[in-house]
């Protein structure tokens, strides 16, 4: 494995920018996986490493030093510690760091399948986390609309766990032009819809829509939608994290429908 110990080198240069310019990042097709876990991931479904970046203290770590040994073909540079925390995506590096060539394309989306629509969420951690929900309920296509967070940038992925790899993932999506054509029931959750979650049919395919953090769905894709719904609270919080919304929703109609 090479050892790169200098700022000015060149690879490290690159992957710096990489790690702190997402605009360069997607020029370049880069995706750069922050974690063991998130590369087991990525490989299991089927992507192609480009190399490895290991700290000290990750290549001390036994799981990863047994995962390296492992994979002596896959290309590798340490750097010490404190370098490798500037490539980190969080304050706590994981001390292994993946580099592969983005995957593009997902094709049309399909108007016929249970879906999740997110309109203007920006946090990425609440982008990773709905769509690692989403996953685990089964559903297997998002649709994102301008304004949301990368679905592909470091700290998104970290906060996915792998998700994305098992998703069919729509950026820049027209979103109420989709729900127009859908060929199921799309629901919106708002805080001043009457109709309950829990009193809601949910059969067939879902098409469900999460908004901003802050403003909510916006109007026209709140109208495009079928349905609005809440979330019923009796506690005295005015509303959910979008994420915690979406892992209510999807993980009730995955009740409903084992019964």
């Amino acid at each position: 494995m090479k050892t790169i110990a200098s700022r000015d080198n060149p690879r490290f240069k690159q992957l710096r920018r990489w790690a702190t310019q997402a605009r360069v990042r997607r020029s370049d097709n880069i995706l750069l996986l922050d974690g063991l876990h998130l590369i087991v991931a990525f490989l299991a479904s089927g992507g192609r490493l480009d190399e490895v970046i290991v700290s000290e203290r990750g290549l001390a770590h036994a799981e990863i030093g047994n995962w390296l040994a492992a994979h002596p073909g896959v290309a590798g540079i340490q750097f010490g510690d404190t370098m490798f925390a500037e490539l980190a995506a969080t304050d706590s590096p994981s001390g292994i760091l993946g580099v592969a060539t983005r995957m593009t394309g997902a094709g049309t989306p399909d108007a016929a399948t249970d879906c999740v629509l997110l309109d203007g969420v920006q946090d990425p951690g609440n982008v990773g986390t709905l769509l690692r929900t989403a996953a685990a309920a089964g559903v297997c296509q998002a649709l994102l609309g301008p304004g949301c967070a990368d679905p592909w940038a470091p700290r998104t992925l970290r906060a996915g766990q792998g998700a994305q790899f098992e998703m069919q993932i729509h950026e820049n999506c027209d979103l109420a032009g989709f729900l127009a054509g859908y060929r199921g029931t799309s629901l919106v959750t708002r805080l001043d819809a009457s109709r309950s979650l829990y009193e809601t049919p949910l059969a067939g395919p879902l098409a469900w829509v999460f908004g901003a953090e802050g403003q909510g769905v916006s109007s026209a894709v709140s109208q495009a939608a079928t349905l609005g719904i809440h979330i019923p609270m009796p506690g005295k919080v005015e509303s959910l994290n979008v994420a915690a919304a979406a892992a209510v929703c999807l993980f009730e109609a995955v009740r409903r429908r084992a019964l």
